[in-house]
């Protein structure tokens, strides 16, 4: 199966060598090259193309799983969860939210969601496959057939998030347990504790 994967990157590197750089950061962040860190990936440059990110202008991103989409906007992009430039809803969908910072003053940014198609992704059975989890298909069998498709099996729609007002944090000490926390309002209790409540 290594020899398989090397060459479908050999293959990515001698038909286009941009992506292949790309790819060539993911896999040591996530570990391999998956299905999904591809599909990530594509969804990573779609968007940038979508909403005319130009080099060097930080996006923000939503992402709606944890598994493997993630990862080349936080390699790529440098949008993590520790500099609030990446969330995760974890609703167990392949799409994702992006947008760039907004100005100071704006209230609403536009954005794109991404989300990888499942009628789109009919039109490659093993994908769909694959997708719908009918079937084991490895990755060695799934990547190059993502890479034909390119951006024809996702969809995405426009839309506009609002940008988050930033509060003035303050740090106290939580009334029950006594641990120190970043509290914004309300009462003197970490998140930790309200919820054992």
């Amino acid at each position: 199966m290594d020899d398989e994967m090397d060459n479908i990157l050999k293959q990515i590197k001698e038909q286009d060598p941009e992506l292949f750089l790309q790819v060539e950061k993911i896999i040591p962040f996530h570990g391999y090259l998956s299905t999904g860190a591809l599909i990530g990936l594509q969804m990573l440059n779609m968007s940038k193309r979508l909403l005319d990110v130009k080099e060097g202008e930080r996006i923000y991103a939503t992402a709606e799983t944890y598994n493997c989409v993630p990862d080349p906007f936080q390699i790529l992009e440098g949008a993590t969860t520790g500099n609030k430039g990446l969330k995760v809803n974890d609703y167990g969908k392949m799409a994702v939210t992006v947008n760039k910072r907004g100005a100071p003053g704006e209230k609403t940014m536009p954005a794109v969601r991404i989300y990888l198609d499942p009628e789109k992704t009919k039109a490659y059975p093993k994908l769909y496959a694959w997708y719908m989890n009918t079937e084991k298909v490895p990755h060695e069998v799934v990547v190059p057939i993502v890479l034909e498709a390119g951006e024809s099996i996702y969809s995405y729609s426009f839309t506009e998030i609002e940008v988050p007002i930033k509060k003035r944090k303050q740090v106290k000490l939580c009334d029950k347990c006594g641990e120190s926390f970043v509290w914004y309002e309300g009462e003197a209790l970490c998140e930790a504790c309200r919820h054992e409540q």
